[in-house]
């Protein structure tokens, strides 16, 4: 390794690390800290993006990542030198296209944006969030013409979530998926088979409910001395290294799934960044290849496991023991097919499987035009109800249940919500990989042993951190480029045995 490199390596730790403090002081927002904070809160907040984002665009790294560039030409393009190199490059290009008063104002505004969500979302007024939600898209804009782009300014955000993604590729992904998702969900609503979700609507005391969500996510291999779950307005996970993973949950004291859902769902996210590579820490290939491999994780654990008949057969006698009012004269069939009742819903968190990629679908269409200007920000409310209505076939009763419901706006995640469909795609792609080399995966389930499962994950896609781009990872494990197939005929041979098509 080259001088050069070496104190190349070296900064970008020390920079890493500073993000890692950024990280904490956003989570100490969304979890303990006072309302009447926010204004000191985005003082450092901006503080602290903005030293970031100095010192990473400073001349010293230029040169430094310039230098190691030609002490390293002639090495082998895929060994972690070069691809900690290539990731640098690309950040380091995009960076440098953003100035730093910009980055600065992005951080302000977005922690005091989120507190304004929060109060709008409690008191059901999207008027109270109209304006700070106006700045956030016109700093977003404002970002997407510095960082530049070919065909659709979506393609210079979603770029930041998923390394390589187009506007117009995820537009062709939608459309393949819309029609045998559209089908499948009618052919559910025709059926003579209908499912009762009524035992998750009962009383569930959030301190049982507490112990219950940590009890199933160390099940499953979160690691509770690394980690730890509180309570947020909306669940998140966040990492500050691989050794300090934390995740966060919401309760409903008369609603089973919110919390325990949501938990499995972070918990699939922790799992990743506990099992990312301790060798790749504060480099450059050190975190995980994008956010559709992220949800991956989270939306395979949440519900190829999770909402699995073998689960149920696993985890339901425990439901029993924490819930005897509740669940005491039902059965792990009962409580499966409750989990997995297709009702088109307001909330996308606690959306189906079968309809959640419509959810996105709406989201990704209103952002698009949201940035084109094709849509104004004060008719947003009326847009999402009617496309709401269009695809789902059901109307918001409030903005709380609608316009308001996520938290990404707010922190100015624009260009996020397509990672949670990419994610479907390839949870389901990776999980007939994962059938083919532990063809007793079904059976280990049933008997809550997830270890060979996780440690599948940690060989074929937790380690590789970020080294490769999403699309070459997803071939490196599966052994072939993504594709819905394996999503939508996990959908259809699940569903048809369900509701009896």
């Amino acid at each position: 390794m080259s001088e050069n490199f070496q104190k190349l390596k070296e900064r970008v730790a020390r920079i890493a690390r500073l993000g890692e403090v950024a990280a904490l002081v956003s989570w100490d927002q969304n979890t303990y800290m006072p309302s009447g904070a926010a204004n000191a809160r985005a003082e450092q907040s901006s503080t602290l993006s903005q030293f970031i984002h100095e010192l990473f665009t400073s001349d010293e790294t230029a040169n430094l990542l310039a230098n190691s560039e030609a002490d390293t030409e002639g090495m082998d393009s895929d060994s972690d030198e070069r691809r900690m190199l290539s990731n640098l490059r690309r950040d380091f290009d995009k960076a440098t296209k953003l100035p730093a008063d910009l980055v600065a104002e992005l951080a302000h505004h977005s922690s005091i944006a989120q507190e304004i969500w929060i109060s709008a979302r409690k008191n059901d007024n999207f008027a109270e969030f109209a304006p700070a939600l106006e700045k956030m898209f016109d700093l977003t804009r404002r970002q997407a013409e510095c960082l530049g782009y070919e065909d659709h300014i979506y393609d210079a955000l979603i770029d930041a979530y998923e390394p390589g993604a187009k506007q117009k590729n995820v537009a062709r992904m939608f459309a393949e998926l819309k029609p045998p998702l559209v089908a499948l969900t009618h052919a559910i609503a025709a059926s003579k088979n209908p499912v009762d979700d009524g035992i998750l609507h009962a009383s569930f005391p959030v301190e049982v409910q507490r112990e219950v969500t940590v009890r199933a996510a160390v099940g499953m291999g979160y690691d509770l001395k690394r980690g730890r779950q509180d309570v947020s307005a909306h669940p998140f996970c966040t990492s500050f290294s691989n050794d300090d993973v934390r995740i966060t949950t919401r309760f409903d004291p008369q609603f089973f799934s919110m919390a325990f859902y949501g938990t499995l769902h972070e918990t699939g996210h922790a799992l990743y960044e506990q099992g990312l590579p301790a060798k790749f820490a504060q480099t450059s290939i050190g975190s995980a290849a994008s956010l559709g491999i992220h949800e991956s994780q989270s939306r395979m654990w949440e519900n190829l496991v999770g909402r699995s008949r073998n689960y149920a057969k696993f985890f339901f006698p425990q439901l029993q023991s924490a819930y005897p009012e509740a669940f005491g004269d039902s059965n792990p069939e009962a409580y499966y097919r409750a989990v997995n009742q297709v009702k088109p819903s307001l909330i996308r968190v606690e959306a189906d499987e079968v309809t959640y990629n419509l959810h996105i679908l709406l989201r990704f269409e209103l952002e698009c035009e949201l940035l084109t200007g094709s849509l104004a920000i004060k008719d947003l409310p009326d847009a999402w109800n009617s496309r709401m209505k269009e695809y789902l076939g059901v109307t918001p009763d409030s903005d709380a249940n609608g316009v308001l419901q996520d938290v990404h706006w707010s922190c100015g995640l624009i260009g996020y919500f397509p990672t949670y469909s990419i994610g479907n795609l390839v949870s389901g792609q990776l999980w007939n990989s994962i059938k083919k080399a532990q063809p007793d995966v079904d059976a280990q389930i049933a008997k809550g042993e997830f270890s060979n499962l996780l440690a599948w994950l940690r060989k074929n896609v937790h380690v590789h951190g970020s080294k490769y781009l999403p699309e070459e990872l997803v071939e490196i494990a599966t052994g072939e480029k993504l594709s819905s197939t394996y999503y939508m005929s996990y959908l259809q041979e699940k569903y048809a045995d369900i509701y009896g098509l």
